[in-house]
């Protein structure tokens, strides 16, 4: 067992410290990330013609422009604060990270992690940056997973979206199954993880027995000087380690629009419907479909009450989560394992189109 003053060190998650830097790891830094910079480059003149908003402008142009603007729009300002929060995360030591989740491979845990899902008001984007530092911090893989599941639309301010868009009983149905899809699949992961099937967390810690969470954590918040390096360091390292992260997330919103600008949208909406044909073409369009929660909760919103498919719609919401690429690339570099990433949507989707077809039929 690690000793406390080990624990509570303020490192970095995943990246070595600065004495244990050696020439090679210090040329590895330096090397250009082709994909952060590739996308932001193609993304950045898209952005711009977005807001400009020329006269002359092919058709394709335009739609592409119009979806990275809108995009961008929708998700900075969640993407914003998920630095912070990452930045904060930081600055806490393990062995508090790990006490406010719970032990790992536990039903409270999970719960705890499904709940802090839950409660996080952050889009899509933004609790992925704070679910990877989590995993870094010490957090199971289950409890990784019920809380990205668990879920970025059931945020205090779209859960009010929601509720105006589709009504009350339905916002808080859809809720309520999110978070039971969310604690299944992560007792799932913690089984796995327990066989042996996949990656057990090595940032783990066992806790000191005689660690009291509310008396460290008063010593903390005194020790702590508020000073200008303080918040700098926030900052700083909220978004050194949020580049994993952004680097998908661009790339995404490029794809997105390229798919806006040369597929016609309004093809899509024929085929929504609820029978299993449409579930299953809901499920595929939320997967290659890069949308923020914010852009989310529209859409599916249009699926419950333009198509009539009140599933789809819910299918459209968790799909998007459970199935979305920059997800599954983000886990696969956080856990260094393709195993563990792709397991996200073979354990949660099957779920997701059992319990929307269930919805379609009954309500």
């Amino acid at each position: 067992m690690r000793n406390i003053e080990e624990n509570s060190k303020i490192v970095s998650g995943c990246c070595p410290s600065e004495t244990a830097d050696n020439g090679q790891n210090n040329n590895k830094r330096k090397k250009i990330d082709k994909l952060l910079w590739g996308s932001f480059v193609a993304v950045l003149p898209l952005f711009m013609l977005g807001w400009l908003q020329p006269f002359i402008m092919p058709a394709w142009l335009g739609a592409m422009a119009d979806s990275v603007y809108h995009t961008i729009h929708a998700v900075w300002w969640g993407v914003l604060i998920g630095i912070v929060f990452i930045g904060l995360l930081n600055q806490i030591p393990q062995t508090f990270i790990v006490s406010i989740l719970g032990k790992g491979g536990t039903f409270s845990g999970l719960l705890r992690a499904t709940g802090a899902g839950v409660l996080l008001d952050l889009c899509s984007h933004g609790i992925l940056m704070v679910g990877t530092k989590l995993y870094q911090r010490g957090a199971s893989g289950g409890q990784v997973i019920a809380f990205l599941l668990a879920s970025p639309w059931n945020s205090f301010s779209l859960t009010l979206v929601l509720i105006g868009l589709i009504g009350f009983k339905l916002t808080f149905l859809f809720i309520a199954l999110s978070m039971v899809i969310a604690l299944i699949a992560g007792f799932i992961f913690d089984r796995l993880i327990g066989a042996g099937i996949l990656a057990d967390n090595h940032h783990s810690i066992n806790m000191p027995d005689n660690f009291h969470f509310w008396a460290e954590a008063k010593k903390g918040v005194k020790s702590v000087a508020y000073n200008r390096q303080f918040f700098s360091d926030i900052v700083t390292n909220g978004v050194k380690d949020s580049r994993m992260v952004m680097r998908w997330l661009l790339f995404g919103i490029l794809l997105a629009s390229l798919l806006r600008g040369f597929v016609d949208a309004e093809q899509f909406t024929t085929f929504f419907g609820p029978t299993l044909l449409g579930l299953l073409f809901t499920t595929l369009v939320a997967t290659v479909l890069e949308v923020c929660s914010e852009g989310s909760a529209p859409i599916a919103a249009d699926i419950v009450n333009r198509a009539g498919a009140a599933g789809n719609g819910f299918t459209f919401l968790m799909a998007g989560v459970a199935t979305d690429y920059t997800e599954i690339m983000v886990l696969k570099d956080t856990t260094k394992s393709w195993r563990f990433a792709i397991f996200l949507p073979l354990i949660t989707v099957p779920q997701i189109i059992i319990v929307a077809w269930l919805i379609n039929i009954y309500l």
